[in-house]
């Protein structure tokens, strides 16, 4: 079943009666996923600029956004301006569909993954997943993959509380670690 699909027919029901909602809007719902590359010491290397985002295309399908730096900062050399990463936003369908891939496909590969720690949840009740390699998606094949890069992928609710966003995620069926 996709994702979106379980939300509306499942989660929907479950979360209103868990959370008390008398109105079917007042409940918690994925608004967007934020991916995020940064690049660290390869700031000025445009090969490895361009090879990170032709991989984060890959992975979401979609073109990433340049994110610049907003201020200097003398001790990173940094300056004003300068390209520091790429960010991709994913709505609607792909964004479910990210999300399913993340959760039957990525989070399997990771190698000792015990579950997903309640405390990578902030108190707006927003998901944070960091992924050390890019080559652990599918669509990057490791031996391809000359530059293997961090990413981050945050999932945005509308959820009031971190209580809200953990019921939320639960039945979206994200893998927690048992407490």
């Amino acid at each position: 079943m996709h994702l979106k699909e379980h939300y509306v027919k499942n989660a929907l029901p479950h979360l209103q009666e868990k959370l008390g909602c008398k109105n079917r809007h007042a409940i918690p719902r994925l608004l967007k996923v934020v991916v995020n590359v940064g690049l660290g010491n390869v700031v000025r290397d445009d090969s490895t600029r361009n090879k990170t985002k032709e991989s984060l295309e890959q992975i979401t399908g979609q073109k990433p956004a340049i994110t610049r730096a907003r201020n200097s900062i003398a001790g990173f050399n940094i300056r004003e301006g300068l390209i520091v990463g790429n960010k991709i936003t994913l709505r609607g369908t792909r964004m479910y569909d990210f999300i399913t891939k993340v959760i039957h496909v990525v989070l399997p590969r990771v190698r000792d993954f015990q579950g997903l720690a309640p405390s990578s949840l902030d108190t707006s009740g927003n998901l944070t997943i960091g992924f050390k390699e890019n080559t652990i998606f599918p669509e990057i094949p490791p031996e391809q993959s000359s530059v293997p890069h961090g990413l981050e992928v945050t999932c945005v609710t509308s959820a009031k509380t971190r209580e809200e966003a953990f019921e939320l995620f639960k039945a979206l069926q994200f893998p927690f670690k048992k407490e």
